[in-house]
């Protein structure tokens, strides 16, 4: 509540995390308490009613709009809750769906922003391991990277990691870097095992295997099967048909600037 007409206020105050989990918990729980609640339905509307009333833009012009500092990660927050297992309940048992949403009802925001955007860092011989983009395009064969997505943590290896791993490269003495780059993100995954209850399920998997699903389905779909070379250097793609964050926000841009 602001005692202004003014939304400077606001937005000068705005928590874009706390907002975040706020309506992740709020949309949650009317979908378990209302028969007729359309939830994807409602996130939209709300987040056009967002992007009109706080955004930066000119009438009918969609090129101009822009979300302010406070809320410029506000609509990322909003596409992956809505890719999220909270919202998506396919391949999940009423039970799982259930169990999911009572640890994002109790747990902090920090960690509950993470079961909504999960972390993915990189590990590899260019330097210590860094933060990337939760998008496909951060997928190389000389890469592994690590997902934190709180109830599972995948520790992904990229092409040719994985052919140099089997070839068993890492026990041979002039390579021991290429082995503390693989013991690395297993004992960063280990802490975080170590330190998180429940204990998140560990996924090790390779690029091209069949459990690597597990983080390509975290992923921003960049590239897709009918989108190949919208990844720009993607070493990879995703055979799905969820529009990427980029559609998404053009969406938004266009319905929140229409008079």
């Amino acid at each position: 509540w602001a005692e202004t007409s003014s939304s400077h206020d606001v937005v000068s105050g705005f928590d874009q995390e706390a907002a975040a989990l706020l309506v992740a918990r709020v949309s949650t729980f009317r979908i378990e308490h209302e028969e007729t609640f359309d939830l994807l339905r409602w996130l939209d509307r709300t987040l056009i009613r967002v992007g009109t009333k706080f955004g930066e833009y000119a009438k009918d012009a969609p090129e101009t709009f822009r979300m302010p500092g406070p809320f410029a990660i506000y609509p990322q927050f909003m596409f992956n809750l809505r890719r999220s297992q909270f919202v998506q309940v396919f391949n999940n048992s009423p039970d799982e769906t259930a169990y999911y949403r009572m640890i994002l009802w109790r747990e902090n925001v920090l960690n509950s922003l993470v079961m909504i955007q999960p972390t993915l860092m990189a590990y590899s011989f260019n330097g210590p391991p860094e933060p990337v983009l939760l998008d496909v395009c951060s997928i190389a064969p000389d890469r592994i990277l690590v997902l934190d997505a709180y109830f599972s943590v995948v520790i992904f290896h990229g092409q040719t990691i994985a052919q140099w791993r089997k070839a068993n490269y890492q026990e041979q003495p002039e390579h021991e870097a290429f082995k503390q780059l693989l013991e690395a993100p297993k004992a960063d995954a280990q802490e975080i095992l170590g330190r998180r209850f429940p204990v998140p399920r560990l996924v090790d998997c390779d690029q091209h295997g069949s459990q690597a699903r597990f983080l390509l389905a975290k992923l921003n779909p960049s590239a897709t099967y009918n989108s190949a070379g919208m990844g720009g250097g993607s070493s990879d793609i995703i055979f799905t048909d969820d529009v990427s964050l980029q559609v998404f926000m053009e969406h938004l841009k266009r319905l929140a600037v229409a008079s």
